[in-house]
């Protein structure tokens, strides 16, 4: 009786598990890099050649309002791998390692305890000091032999594919001769995009130079979409078609000057597509061949929505909403997106678009779109732009971009994609303003954004904890107070300048932090009536805001004793205070004053400098013109 007691419970485990695989759809997930639909036929660029990618809108599902939540790979792949917000995680800076609580798992794991054969080509980025445990957890294999041919007869597999052709590395960063060994000359001639074959993004200058430049990213996603047709070709060969639902996504905004890294709808808009076989059809809420739907969606919604297919209700940390299958929820009139540190270029954006139009209030606006970032200021088309910009060859709408930022951006996306007209100070615009604004502010006090805070304090604080659970603790962390002080960072006047210098004796380091910061966007005038108060800041107990104190010193009275303080910083042990000390020597008025220093701090064979570090050497070097960036 033993015997058939243990054979039934097996052949039970049999019926239940065939029961599993006969139910649940294969999935197959193609994330490209660095891609805008601006540059992709389907979204209507005629001149674009992607007829594969071409092909899975005609039949299938296209969406027009798909944003991810960051500008830059690992903070968007993070929220994709987890479900959950950068900034309540603290993983919003771009190729950080802070913890997260153990609870939080990449979404794959979940799928593969109910039976997924799960799998990852190759590309993992995912930016937490949990890397590896979520790796371990999620896939069955992560690597660049990975895919669906390694699982059990009629097993489910969820696979996805990272495909890296239409990297800014491509479009943009690496050197001219080597985009053609590794694009161009992978391309049919047939099918190459010659420079003159496409209209110029409008925000640049129209010149063969430039021109030679942008082709880059057409070829580079030709590249991408013909590599994307061998990955179907091996899904037909296998017979894997007819039952595998297709999800099709860049993974941020185009890798360009002004998209990549920027926050604004080019740095978040992507193309999103999902392609249902005939016996899956009847799960796409919005029909199929060639469907267009404008229903919001970000990369939060990605994790609930493929757990959702499979039966699995997403645990409670998710924030997002599944889209498709059994937990399906309506749809939002709202999402929120992020922008933070890039490599070594600080920045804090918030954003909100209802899919027409998209607000971002800008925390740092003293910095332009065009921030200065090694990735970038390595590659030709960020060192013509800097050429045209200096011989004064740009037009208005092209000089914007290495101009401060306004406080706030509001752009129609429907009627102007390329993001040519900030409409916040329009009269017939306020009302939107005022509801974007409000639920901008809402949302940052309702996820309890931890990236209000320095990085020098993320570090601190996960010595002992992480920071999605120090932002929990209201007596720990009292956003109210930090908030109602960044509120004034970026506006100018003497009623907020009043208001910023009675907060720089405030007794919290990080409302202290957020007073100085507003203070370098206001305008010298107003700086000098409070030179007081800002002498007196260099010698407050924090150091990020002695630094602040500094630079603002430096630029506003030439104070020799605020350069000092500066270098000091530049060789201070910690990491995070002294790139931060180089960050503001970065958009000092001049340069020249630290070349020493820089040299020294190069040149310094007893640190270990971080690539942030690095990049940041690299970058005043170039502008100094001791040396070129060479990657």
């Amino acid at each position: 009786m033993r015997y058939l007691y243990y054979g039934l419970v097996f052949l039970a485990s049999l019926i239940f598990q065939g029961e599993l695989y006969a139910q649940n759809p294969n999935i197959l997930w193609i994330t490209i890099e660095d891609t805008s639909p601006h540059f992709v036929g389907a979204y209507g660029n005629t001149q674009a050649r992607t007829p594969v990618i071409d092909g899975l809108a005609k039949d299938g599902v296209r969406f027009t309002n798909a944003f991810s939540t960051g500008t830059v790979c690992s903070p968007s792949r993070f929220t994709l791998i987890t479900g959950v917000r950068t900034y309540e995680a603290g993983t919003g800076n771009h190729r950080s390692a802070y913890p997260i609580p153990d609870l939080i798992k990449g979404f794959p794991a979940y799928l593969r305890n109910s039976g997924y054969y799960t799998t990852n080509n190759a590309k993992t980025d995912y930016n937490t000091s949990a890397e590896k445990r979520v790796i371990t957890e999620a896939w069955n294999e992560s690597s660049v032999n990975a895919g669906w041919w390694k699982r059990q007869p009629k097993q489910p597999f969820f696979a996805v594919f990272n495909f890296m052709d239409s990297h800014q590395s491509r479009t943009m960063t690496n050197t001219y001769d080597n985009y053609v060994k590794a694009v161009l000359n992978a391309i049919p001639e047939k099918d190459r995009i010659g420079e003159n074959d496409f209209d110029m993004p409008p925000f640049y200058r129209d010149t063969p130079e430039m021109r030679k430049q942008v082709a880059r990213v057409y070829n580079s996603l030709k590249l991408t979409d013909i590599k994307i047709g061998k990955l179907l070709d091996r899904l037909k060969e296998d017979k894997l078609t007819d039952s595998t639902i297709i999800f099709f996504f860049g993974d941020h905004g185009e890798g360009i000057p002004r998209a990549k890294t920027n926050g604004i709808g080019l740095g978040y808009h992507v193309p999103s597509i999902i392609w249902f076989p005939p016996m899956y059809r009847h799960l796409s809420p919005w029909g199929s061949n060639g469907v267009v739907t404008d229903e919001l969606i970000n990369f939060e919604d990605l994790a609930p929505t493929i757990l959702s297919l499979a039966g699995i209700k997403a645990p409670d940390y998710m924030k997002g909403r599944a889209i498709l299958g059994t937990y399906r929820s309506p749809a939002r009139d709202l999402i929120f997106a992020s922008n933070d540190r890039s490599d070594e270029g600080a920045d804090l954006v918030r954003s909100a678009t209802d899919g027409r139009y998209v607000y971002s209030r800008n925390f740092m606006p003293f910095m332009p779109e065009n921030r200065w970032i090694q990735y970038q200021e390595v590659s030709d088309i960020k060192k013509q732009m800097y050429q045209d910009f200096i011989g004064n060859k740009l037009n208005a709408v092209q000089k914007n971009l290495f101009l401060e930022r306004p406080t706030e951006f509001l752009f129609d996306i429907d009627s102007d994609p390329w993001e040519l007209q900030n409409l916040i100070d329009k009269p017939e615009m306020q009302h939107v303003a005022n509801k974007m604004r409000q639920a901008v502010q809402e949302n940052i006090m309702n996820s309890r954004d931890i990236l209000f805070l320095p990085e020098y304090e993320l570090a601190e604080l996960s010595k002992t904890t992480t920071p999605y659970e120090f932002r929990l603790d209201k007596s720990k962390y009292p956003l109210g107070d930090i908030y109602a002080a960044a509120a004034f960072a970026g506006k100018r006047g003497k009623s907020i300048a009043l208001k910023q210098a009675g907060l720089l004796t405030h007794p919290n380091n990080i409302v202290r932090y957020w007073a100085i910061m507003g203070f370098k966007s206001q305008p010298l005038e107003i700086q000098k009536q409070h030179k007081i108060a800002l002498t007196k800041a260099m010698k407050n107990g924090y150091a990020p805001v002695q630094i602040i104190a500094a630079a603002i010193n430096v630029d506003a009275f030439g104070d020799q004793e605020a350069e000092q303080l500066l270098k000091k910083y530049c060789f201070d042990p910690n990491d995070e205070l002294a790139l931060f000390a180089f960050q503001n020597i970065t958009y000092l008025k001049d340069i020249k004053p630290y070349e020493s220093v820089i040299v020294q701090a190069d040149a310094n064979k007893n640190r270990k400098a971080t690539i942030e570090l690095q990049s940041a050497y690299d970058v005043l070097l170039q502008r100094l013109g001791i040396r070129q960036i060479k990657l």
